[in-house]
């Protein structure tokens, strides 16, 4: 199993979570009813799929153990297994959040 997965968002997300230290996903998160997260190897195409043209980014990078809402592994784009979080993200899982643009 993989050790770590990434999230994309923007600084003012990051920010907001921060303050109240957990991270609820943006818009289409809510609506899908999960936190959409990526592995290394399906960053760029989910980068360039949904970020493309934006700035004010930022790549996090997150512990999967520290996490405390269900992780399940689903079919996606593709027919590849994306990690979909089912529950908030607490900021004390996120070990690194860094400048990120596509």
């Amino acid at each position: 199993m993989t050790a770590y997965i990434y999230r994309i968002v923007t600084e003012a997300e990051w920010e907001a979570a921060r303050a109240r230290g957990v991270y609820e996903g943006s818009e289409h998160d809510r609506r899908d009813g999960f936190i959409h997260f990526s592995t290394a190897g399906q960053l760029r195409e989910t980068a360039e799929k949904h970020y493309a043209g934006r700035s004010g980014l930022l790549l996090l990078t997150v512990e999967v153990a520290a996490l405390t809402a269900p992780l399940k592994w689903e079919v996606s784009r593709g027919g590849a297994l994306f990690p979909h979080l089912y529950g908030p993200l607490p900021t004390a899982a996120v070990r690194g959040a860094e400048a990120f643009s596509v």
